[in-house]
């Protein structure tokens, strides 16, 4: 008997794993969110919300899209499969540190990691949906990138320091990768 619940137990909880649905509903490319029909609903839909995406995480393999770039995807997915309107989603990123050489246009990034940039559609993707991506000009100059290296959607800021500094002073919600 003991036995036969273990076995249902084990094949239910395998079909709820099964029955989860992905979707990206305003990135299509990028950020999976698995939908929660169970979830408690916090989200105030009617809100107006900003955030700035601070990546500062070195991907951990040169091969793969970014998981810490994937995120500014997935943040704003998350948002719009909760209900908000993208009307009403304000996002930035800013880009420093070890995260760096992870924005580098595809030649130079080829001739750092001897493969093609797996990040750059995730940029343009970005871009298309309206989120502006910084990149912090202390750090170039910090570790000698040429600002005409990276990635067309990147733009140079006087340093991710003053850039949070700001936007935080504008309301916007502050998330590190």
């Amino acid at each position: 008997m003991k036995y036969f619940f273990l076995v249902f137990a084990l094949l239910f909880s395998t079909s709820m794993v099964n029955a989860q649905k992905v979707v990206r509903p305003f990135i299509s490319q990028y950020g999976d969110v698995t939908e929660v029909p169970f979830a408690v609903d916090v989200i105030d839909k009617k809100a107006d919300y900003k955030i700035l995406v601070d990546i500062v995480s070195a991907a951990p393999n040169p091969k793969e899209v970014s998981e810490y770039f994937e995120n500014i995807a997935r943040i704003a997915n998350l948002h719009v499969a909760g209900g908000v309107n993208p009307k009403n989603l304000k996002m930035i990123a800013v880009v420093h540190g070890p995260a760096v050489p992870f924005i580098l246009n595809n030649e130079t990034y080829k001739q750092k990691f001897g493969v093609d940039n797996p990040n750059l559609p995730l940029f343009k993707a970005l871009k298309e949906a309206g989120i502006p991506l910084y990149v912090c000009g202390q750090t170039l100059f910090k570790r000698k990138v040429d600002p005409s290296t990276l990635a067309p959607e990147f733009q140079a800021v006087l340093s991710a320091i003053t850039t949070i500094t700001t936007y935080n002073a504008k309301g916007y919600t502050v998330l590190k990768f």
